[in-house]
């Protein structure tokens, strides 16, 4: 399962709540990214999106060896197309996608953004103004194939639904 959607929405919360219900192995990409910080060093704005980068491939590394163990897994993150062509491979393998896409008002955002204290290695002080504007358009899906859930994080009787959901999917 894929976890996707803007900062601040909620992806890591619904991911780690997701796992325990459904007894599933999961991988964060700030988890991975703030090891790398650790071990590489803090740099800039660029440093950081390639550090970005290099956790997606971990991620979907992850993933591949849990699918060809015969395990499930959910693997969350701002996904972006760039990213997917990670992940087709295990669909062309045969592997079940589903993405939950985690939205939440834009004010909702914003203040769990403001709030959150996380390493400062992902420079949460220069992004403040991206993720008032990223609140204002909700991430677009992975070309992947399988299923598809809008989860609102700011709702909530909505994890009850979508754990039904993905319930009755198989997981």
């Amino acid at each position: 399962m894929i976890i996707l959607g803007t900062p601040a929405s909620g992806k890591t919360t619904l991911a780690r709540q997701l796992a325990g219900d459904l007894k599933l192995a999961c991988f964060c990409k700030d988890d991975i990214k703030e090891a790398l910080f650790e071990s590489l060093g803090v740099g800039s704005r660029d440093w950081s999106r390639k550090l970005s980068d290099a956790s997606f491939a971990v991620l979907a590394g992850l993933a591949r060896a849990q699918i060809s163990a015969g395990m499930s897994c959910i693997v969350e993150g701002n996904w972006r197309q760039a990213h997917a062509a990670e992940l087709s491979d295990l669909a062309q393998r045969g592997a079940r996608t589903a993405q939950v896409s985690c939205r939440a008002e834009r004010s909702e955002i914003v203040r769990r953004f403001t709030q959150r204290r996380r390493h400062p290695g992902h420079l949460d002080d220069v992004l403040r103004g991206e993720v008032d504007a990223a609140g204002r358009t909700p991430p677009a899906f992975l070309e992947l194939p399988g299923p598809r859930w809008a989860y609102a994080s700011d709702d909530s009787a909505a994890y009850a639904g979508l754990l039904s959901d993905l319930q009755s999917w198989g997981l």
